[in-house]
């Protein structure tokens, strides 16, 4: 497998997205570790801006030429934002999942990226899965 790409300055689930925060706004997309298990991406289906998310819930769908999987919301609040490039170029997420690859940006509810892991807690949680 490939190395696999976890920056510093964001924050993690359990589900493999992560979570920017940007003031009081917070960025969301999946990981370099999941975008890698799921391969080459062909579809992303993501919430209407306006949405409310709750934390742990599904909020779209990825699917690749090895799986759909469901994607889930890192935190709770209200999608102010949702990254439409995707529809036409799903593979961003493969290319620059951190960058251009983005889903979401949220106002968060609530605690924010409280509750989330850091990159180091991420790293051992992806180590403890390969």
């Amino acid at each position: 497998m490939a190395e696999t790409a976890i920056p510093d300055d964001l924050h993690y689930s359990t589900q493999d997205e992560w979570a920017r925060s940007e003031g009081d706004r917070v960025t969301v997309g999946i990981t370099d570790y999941a975008q890698q298990q799921l391969g080459d991406i062909v579809f992303v289906e993501l919430p209407a801006v306006g949405s409310a998310l709750t934390r742990d819930a599904a909020f779209g769908v990825i699917e690749s030429v090895k799986a759909v999987s469901d994607l889930y919301a890192p935190i709770t609040g209200e999608v102010i934002a949702v990254n439409d490039a995707l529809t036409a170029r799903p593979e961003l997420v493969n290319e620059d999942c951190y960058g251009e690859g983005w889903m979401l940006v949220i106002r968060p509810s609530s605690d924010g990226t409280a509750g989330l892991l850091d990159a180091a807690a991420y790293a051992k949680y992806v180590e403890e899965r390969l």
